[in-house]
């Protein structure tokens, strides 16, 4: 078998540790680019993505994509909406992607938004 590499450890370290506390929360899924992040919240239960958000929407346009302000921004706008779809408690799925800089910015921005997790 191949050696996987930090991340994809990182990832499957993360995504094990969130099968074993059950798929009762929504999952709040993040992805971050040189230049863009990315978040949704998903329910596995369903299949289904109840609500999304991203540093390339006309919204976030003012800011731009790679700062922790624009991070901050985009967990902000991820929470109005995930709370207009009745979703207020979610699990954080950092991915394999180190809870540091924007990651960390984004899932601050989100708690201020109103999210529990």
């Amino acid at each position: 078998m191949a050696k996987l590499s930090l991340f994809d450890q990182r990832r499957r370290r993360v995504r094990t540790a969130l099968r074993a506390k059950g798929g009762a929360r929504p999952r709040l899924s993040i992805h971050r680019t040189s230049q863009h992040i990315y978040a949704q919240v998903i329910d596995d239960a369903r299949g289904v993505t109840v609500a999304a958000a991203s540093t390339l929407e006309k919204d976030m346009r003012s800011v731009t994509g790679a700062t922790k302000d624009a991070a901050v921004s985009v967990g902000k706008l991820l929470a109005e909406r995930a709370k207009a779809a009745g979703v207020s408690q979610v699990v954080f799925d950092r991915g394999g992607f180190i809870f540091h800089g924007r990651v960390k910015a984004l899932a601050e921005g989100a708690r201020e938004g109103g999210l529990e997790f």
